[in-house]
C-alpha cells in the first residue's frame, strides 16, 4: 500500500489529486491548514485528515508525528501555495507596484513552506522502498517560457508568484541531486480554475491534476530532477 501526503488538499487541485490517488489505491493523508475544512474534505473522500500549516514549524512537526504513527510515508506532494499578487478586483500586481512585503508573503508559503515540509518528511520518505516527491510548480516558473514573446507566460505581468515557482524548480533540481534514491520532480498543472487565481483558469481541476497524479505514481526507475507538464518536459 502506497501512503501519500498532499499539502493544501481540502480543495482545488489538492482535493482532486487526493480523490484520484485514493481511487488508484493510495492511502492519502489530506493536509489542510484549517483543521475543520480538512476533516470534512477527508470524510468526503475517505482520506485521513492532517492539520498542516506549512508556514508553521510546530504544525509541520505534529503532522510528521501523526503520519509516522500511522505507518510512514511514500509520496509527498507539495501542493499548498498562495498568489498574493492577485488583488481583490482580480488584477495582478506588476513590477511597478511590487513590494518586498508581497514577495515575502509569497515566498513564505510557496518556497520556505516547501523547504520546511520537505526537510521534515525526508526521514520518513527515506525509509520507503519507492519514495517520491512532487512539487507543484507552474509554467510561470520557466524563465524560458516567461522570456518567449507570444507565449501565455510572457504575457503575465506578475513577479512574486513566478519568482516563487522558479525557486521551487531550483529546489527540485538540488534536492533530486542530493537524494538520488528519491524521485523528485516539479510539475506544471496548467492554467486551472481554482481559488488561487479567482477561478480564471481555462482548465478543470480534473485536467490540472493529471500530471500531479501521474508523477505521484512513479516507480524507482522513473525520472527525477525534472520539470513536467501533461504533454511532456518543460524548459527551465
Amino acid at each position: 500500500m502506497t501512503t501519500t501526503l498532499i499539502t493544501g488538499a481540502n480543495k482545488g487541485l489538492g482535493y482532486e489529486t487526493a480523490r484520484r490517488l485514493i481511487a488508484a489505491g493510495h492511502t492519502v493523508h489530506l493536509g489542510s491548514r484549517d483543521a475543520e475544512r480538512g476533516r470534512l474534505a477527508a470524510e468526503r473522500l475517505g482520506a485521513r485528515a492532517v492539520q498542516l500549516d506549512i508556514t508553521d514549524d510546530a504544525s509541520v512537526a505534529a503532522a510528521v508525528e501523526a503520519v509516522e504513527a500511522d505507518g510512514g510515508l511514500d509520496v509527498l506532494i507539495n501542493n499548498a501555495g498562495v498568489q498574493h499578487e492577485m488583488t481583490k478586483d482580480g488584477a495582478v500586481t506588476g513590477a511597478a507596484d511590487l513590494t518586498a512585503d508581497i514577495m515575502r508573503a509569497t515566498f513564505e508559503t510557496n518556497v520556505f513552506g516547501t523547504v520546511r515540509v520537505t526537510r521534515a518528511f525526508l526521514p520518513l520518505l527515506q525509509r520507503s522502498a519507492a519514495p517520491v516527491v512532487v512539487n507543484v510548480s507552474s509554467a510561470l516558473g520557466s524563465l524560458a517560457r516567461v522570456s518567449e514573446p507570444g507565449s501565455p507566460a510572457y504575457a503575465y505581468p506578475g513577479v512574486a508568484y513566478p519568482a516563487s515557482k522558479t525557486a521551487v524548480n531550483m529546489l527540485t533540481v538540488q534536492y533530486a541531486k542530493a537524494f538520488p534514491a528519491l524521485r523528485i520532480n516539479a510539475v506544471e498543472p496548467g492554467h486551472t480554475a481554482t481559488d488561487l487565481n479567482g477561478s480564471t483558469g481555462h482548465q478543470s481541476v480534473e485536467e490540472g491534476a493529471e500530471i500531479i497524479v501521474r508523477m505521484a505514481q512513479l516507480g524507482p526507475e522513473g525520472p527525477t530532477g525534472g520539470y513536467f507538464a501533461a504533454d511532456g518536459a518543460l524548459p527551465w
